[in-house]
Order: structure tokens, then sequence, then C-alpha cells
């Protein structure tokens, strides 16, 4: 039996780079979003102790524009994440050029959802005057969670959009491999998927009745 055992783990790793039979790179993507989910999940429990030990917190968001807004954020995200996995697809089939093409539709969803964003915050902080220390809607803990939370959301994908530019252009000129825009394409997808955390939280639990 313990020959066995042997001979099968010798199978998977024999001295080389990989002794988790996994790419190094995946191996430390993987790492790093285990460890931003622990920051992220410290935050939504944050901001959800806060709504729920607070009297008097605000629902800002009307329907219109508030909520419509944040849905077209979020389609944004999910339909750059359709098209990450396009990307990561056509690159399995060594075709590079589409794979060019759809990290660029990828990287226009990520704009998309960082200019409506930032229009968002313009209009909550200059028509509003919402800002991380007070509010007129009531609790002023409100704006330090709302902009901490989606602030951090948003440097991580405008951050994600910056990484998919470089694998882009090193994907068109030749250089890099199918792991390297699978490793990319785990970030944007953990990247969407804490949004789908915060806009039902954030937002939809925040709407105007």
């Amino acid at each position: 039996m313990s020959d066995v055992k042997a001979a099968t783990m010798d199978s998977l790793w024999t001295g080389g780079g990989s002794p988790y039979a996994i790419g190094s790179k995946k191996f430390g993507m993987w790492l790093f979003i285990i460890s931003d989910a622990l920051t992220f999940s410290a935050m939504l429990m944050a901001y959800t102790y806060c709504r729920v030990s607070t009297p008097d917190w605000p629902t800002p968001f009307h329907f219109s524009p508030g909520i419509v807004f944040s849905s077209i954020m979020t389609f944004c995200l999910l339909s750059s994440s359709l098209t990450m996995v396009m990307a990561v697809h056509a690159m399995n089939h060594g075709n590079r050029r589409a794979t060019v093409a759809w990290i660029l539709a990828t990287i226009g969803g990520g704009v998309a959802f960082v200019v409506l964003h930032a229009t968002e915050w313009h209009t909550l902080i200059v028509e509003e005057h919402v800002t991380i220390s007070s509010n007129p809607f009531g609790s002023p803990l409100f704006g330090a969670t709302f902009f901490g939370l989606t602030g951090l959301h948003m440097t991580h994908v405008i951050i994600g959009v910056i990484y998919l530019s470089i694998i882009a252009f090193a994907v068109g000129r030749g250089k890099f491999n199918a792991e390297d825009v699978e490793v990319s394409g785990l970030y944007w997808h953990f990247v969407d998927l804490v949004w789908m955390f915060i806009f039902p939280l954030v937002y939809l639990l925040s709407a105007k009745v």
C-alpha cells in the first residue's frame, strides 16, 4: 500500500516546480483571492453590523435613478465576466486575435463600470452632500461604510483593467500562454463575485420605498 501511495505521489510531482499539481501562477492567484476574500468579508460584516445596530440608517437610493443606475453597473460587470470566459476559451484554442478582442471587451465593461460608479459618487457627494463623516439622510456611518466598501471594490476593478490591458498587449505580441489569461480571468471573476454581494446588501436593501 505504501508503495502504491508513493508511486501516486511521484506521478503528481517528481521534484519539479508544481508540488501541488497546479501552476505556480494559478496557485498564487488563488492564495491572493482567499486572502482578499477575507478582507471583503470583514468589511461586509462591518457594514451589516452598522446597518443592523443603527436605528436611523438611511435609505438614499430611489428606484430611479439609484437602483436603475446600479443595476446597469451590475450588468456591465456580469457581461464582462462572460467576455472573460470567451477570452480564456479562445486562448485555450490558440486564437490570440480573438483572445485580445474578448479581453478588450472585458476591459470595456470594467471601464464602463468605473465611469458609472464615479458618476454615482459625484452625485452623492456634490448633489446629495453625502461624505464619509456626514449625510442629510441619517447616520453618518453610512457614508464611511459605503465609500469604504465600494471604494475598495472600485480600486480592485481599476487594477483589474490595468492588469487585463497588460495581458491583452502581451498576448497580441505573441507572449504569455493560456495559463496567464486564465489567471487574469480568476482575478476578474473574483472582483465580479464580490460585487454580487455588495449590490444587494448596499443598494437593494437601502432602496427608498
